[in-house]
């Protein structure tokens, strides 16, 4: 569903409504960003307090009419609530997929868990980008390309609801069997706003983990307004354009299975640091044009796209490391919360830096946010991976206890 915009919305803003300013051309991204980022709050607390199903099925029914928005919105105004309402969809339903995940592997396999579900979303959202811009060179900016999208929300909501079955008791025997290394002296259901606290800034490594995250998602907002009006405005055509959309995610997600699996070997750390570092010397490369338009874009891209699926699952995972099972959901959910601010914070950003100096000097300000962030997670985070604990995933141990009381 995100795919569909990545692409073709910004040219939609200036080439059909005849848009000149780049903020509201911005605009679907900083109210997607917003909606989204609070909607992940409540979805914390929704999946600690009844069960991940009827979350993740409430997330595909508010997204059902966001393709017909996209395909056929009079005004630019009906963009804007289509991403209201993709920003909430997106808010219940990819939350709960990062939870249930969660929920299953135990400790020891968080990173690899992680590398499943956003390999699988964000491989997607490139493959959409690409298919979506194929799509508009046959037939036009809408509303063909948008058709993908009925079939999105029809399969999604459908899996949803006949093949998902729900995963909380995973965590309540995961409470029981002390898998976690702390649990910062709680032995009830905490507020939000105390977990909000410590995870916005009391606890180190989940300030350090939130601050990466909101810098990553700023990278990824910036470039979602940026890239297609700059490399059209370098001479790239259409098709060039979906390309350099399609390869920073496709890297994204693919590279996830890789890096995923990684963070449970190396630590978490190591991947967010360096992938941090690696983004900004993306965008170094793009910024400073040192290559034709359309090499730049792909080169650039693709670095972007190995230096987010560095630090995508080791962020999560290093979420889940650090909150207990008690309030993971929730403090995933803050987490999640600053991470989707920074696709509003990148686009604001970007339409302001680009209104005063240009839409390079966008380009520029992410890569100097980038290499403070990367920096800052060096000196603040500690390493969170479980070493001896909980080295079983937590089906296996539901297997072992109904085994133990079936044999007693």
């Amino acid at each position: 569903m995100v795919g569909l915009e990545r692409t073709l919305v910004p040219l939609v803003g200036t080439q059909e409504f005849g848009i000149g300013s780049d903020l509201v051309v911005f605009s679907f991204i900083i109210a997607f960003g917003v909606v989204k980022a609070c909607t992940n709050l409540i979805s914390g607390v929704l999946a600690d307090r009844y069960t991940r199903k009827k979350v993740l099925i409430l997330g595909w029914l508010m997204g059902i009419p966001v393709p017909f928005l996209l395909a056929w919105g009079p005004s630019w105004n009906w963009i804007i609530l289509a991403n209201c309402l993709l920003g909430v969809s997106q808010g219940l339903a990819w939350s709960m997929t990062v939870n249930m995940k969660i929920d299953l592997v135990g400790p020891s396999k968080r990173g690899f868990a992680m590398g499943l579900n956003e390999a699988a979303g964000y491989g997607s959202v490139g493959l959409t980008a690409l298919g979506t811009g194929y799509l508009a060179v046959q037939y036009g900016l809408r509303p063909q390309p948008f058709y993908l999208g009925f079939f999105f929300t029809l399969a999604g909501l459908l899996l949803s609801v006949v093949a998902i079955k729900d995963t909380k008791a995973y965590t309540q025997l995961e409470s029981t069997q002390g898998l976690t290394k702390e649990d910062n002296g709680v032995d009830h259901q905490p507020t939000l706003a105390w977990v909000f606290s410590q995870t916005s800034w009391q606890n180190k490594n989940l300030f350090a983990v939130s601050q990466a995250g909101l810098i990553n998602n700023l990278n990824d907002g910036m470039s979602w307004g940026v890239f297609p009006l700059l490399f059209t405005a370098a001479g790239v055509n259409l098709e060039g354009v979906g390309w350099i959309k399609a390869v920073y995610p496709v890297v994204w997600g693919v590279g996830q299975l890789v890096t995923g699996p990684l963070a449970d070997r190396v630590g978490r750390k190591p991947l967010i640091v360096w992938g941090m570092l690696l983004q900004a010397v993306a965008h170094g490369l793009i910024g400073l044009g040192v290559l034709p338009a359309l090499w730049s874009g792909l080169i650039g891209s693709t670095l972007l796209g190995l230096g987010t699926a560095m630090v995508y699952p080791a962020l999560l995972a290093a979420v889940s490391d650090a909150a207990p099972p008690l309030w993971r959901a929730s403090a995933l959910g803050v987490y999640r919360f600053w991470r989707d601010m920074g696709y509003a914070i990148g686009a604001l950003m970007a339409g302001l830096v680009a209104a005063w100096l240009g839409l390079i000097w966008a380009v520029h300000a992410a890569g100097l946010l980038t290499l403070w962030s990367g920096l800052l997670a060096w000196l603040r985070l500690q390493e969170t991976r479980p070493t001896s604990l909980g080295r079983t995933s937590n089906k296996a141990l539901i297997l072992r206890r109904a085994r133990r009381t079936a044999a007693s």
